[in-house]
């Protein structure tokens, strides 16, 4: 969107930043509903508590998307009782396999949300400073949840780069939909 032609405030520029809202919207409300499948399997174990701290994390980001839907009247997607559905039962699935399970699915999902957090940084001009500065604060906390389930042995999870290629072609699906529907 940087390099887009047209004016600050058309209607593309609009359409493509309230696309951008939708989709980190439902992404960070699939990434609670991922931490909530977890913390429902390991939540009593020795990783609750750093669940918790990353969920905690992603409801943060989640308010801050949901009261942007609010004030530029954005459409959230149509899908987010799928999500909601979706993203416990991955939680909650990789929590059953192990908590290195559980961590590679942390990693797997924040490397796919770095690199589209980092796209539409990139994508955003100056007009749209505030948002950018949001994404790249909230993107710096992707990344740290994906140090951390590299620190507690996600790659060493059960047919980790097999668990982990699924979970990143779901979330570019899940991202791809979300922006449209």
């Amino acid at each position: 969107m940087a390099d887009a032609a047209g004016l600050p405030g058309d209607r593309a520029r609009r359409a493509a930043v309230a696309r951008m809202i939708r989709v980190d919207h439902a992404g960070e409300y699939g990434a609670k509903r991922i931490y909530q499948g977890q913390l429902a399997v390991l939540g009593r174990g020795p990783k609750g508590d750093l669940i918790r701290h990353m969920q905690a994390q992603e409801q943060a980001h989640l308010d801050t998307f949901s009261a942007m839907v609010a004030k530029r009247r954005v459409r959230p997607t149509a899908l987010l009782p799928l999500w909601h559905v979706a993203g416990f039962a991955l939680g909650a699935a990789t929590a059953l396999l192990g908590e290195r399970a559980a961590m590679a699915c942390t990693v797997a999902v924040e490397e796919a949300i770095d690199a589209h957090y980092a796209a539409q940084a990139a994508s955003l001009g100056e007009e749209e400073a505030e948002l950018r500065g949001v994404i790249e604060r909230f993107r710096e906390e992707e990344l740290e949840h994906r140090d951390i389930g590299l620190a507690h042995e996600a790659e060493q999870a059960p047919a980790y780069r097999l668990l982990s290629a699924a979970i990143k072609a779901g979330c570019r699906v899940a991202i791809a939909a979300s922006e449209r529907v």
